[in-house]
């Protein structure tokens, strides 16, 4: 995921809960970042209402470069309608934080892993 956002290239990355084989649509979907919706007590979300999300995340400039997790609420038991446009707005300007780790230099590794081999 790091590589992809330093590319410079648009990305969005999903991160979904639970994969439910259960239709679309029917749930309210629930967005976060940080694994902040790990104390939720629903942690899935059917796998239409994720694709959905791929979606519309092509269609909405405001999914571009952006980093957040998902996940459903219960069943709504009938259709529920989602603003897909607005549905990160809860958010702000946040997206998942990378922050944590750094990509590692291949060329720097290998240089190190020769001078370990064969010291000059």
């Amino acid at each position: 995921e790091k590589y992809l956002i330093e590319s410079g290239m648009k990305y969005t990355i999903v991160h979904p809960g639970g994969l439910l084989n259960e239709p679309g649509g029917m749930r309210q979907l629930v967005v976060g970042v940080d694994d902040q919706l790990m104390a939720s007590v629903n942690r899935a979300v059917p796998r239409e209402d994720v694709a959905e999300v791929l979606v519309q995340s092509l269609l909405n400039k405001s999914f571009e470069n952006r980093s957040f997790d998902l996940v459903s609420a219960p069943s709504a038991g009938s259709a529920v309608e989602t603003n897909f446009a607005a549905l990160l707005g809860e958010l702000g300007d946040a997206s998942c934080d990378y922050g944590l780790g750094e990509i590692p230099d291949e060329a720097a590794d290998i240089k190190e892993a020769d001078l370990l081999m064969y010291p000059e």
